[in-house]
């Protein structure tokens, strides 16, 4: 079956939440539910409505991958929410949503791409630095260890 990429809808809200929720608990990142969520309750406020971008990706009549990009200020984004259900990890969906995004992001005038992951995200760093993203720092963000990367496009 092929992963088909397309466009949050509002139907979608509680297969992302789930998506998003089993995805952090997987890998030990997730802060519990609270403020810093909200996003992922207005979706189309919070993305869609202001240059930015958020897919999701379907296998059959299942949502198994997500990501999002939104703008922050002249040329640059930030990618956000990527996730895939831990069962089919390392198939190329993360990839797959990872170049739509920035393939969208391209297009509609961003010159750099940037964005964050813990430093326990070990499959999403290897990711994002095989897609051409360069480590610029690292923080601390919700009390997790966090990797700061960016790449032109």
């Amino acid at each position: 079956m092929e992963l088909v990429i397309r466009r949050y809808e509002a139907r979608d809200h509680d297969a992302v939440w789930a998506l998003h929720n089993l995805a952090l608990e997987q890998v030990g990142a997730h802060a519990g539910n609270g403020p810093w969520d909200e996003d992922l309750h207005r979706i189309e406020d919070a993305y869609l409505r202001d240059g930015g971008e958020f897919l999701v990706g379907q296998l059959g009549e299942h949502i198994v991958a997500m990501g999002a990009s939104r703008r922050m200020g002249s040329g640059r984004a930030e990618i956000k929410r990527m996730r895939v259900r831990p069962d089919v990890q390392r198939q190329g969906f993360g990839l797959a949503m990872l170049a739509e995004l920035e393939r969208r992001a391209a297009t509609a005038g961003y010159a750099t791409l940037h964005l964050d992951t813990t430093v326990g995200q070990v499959g999403a760093q290897r990711l994002y630095r095989r897609f051409g993203f360069m480590e610029t720092g690292r923080t601390v963000r919700g009390g997790f260890e966090t990797i700061l990367f960016e790449k032109r496009i």
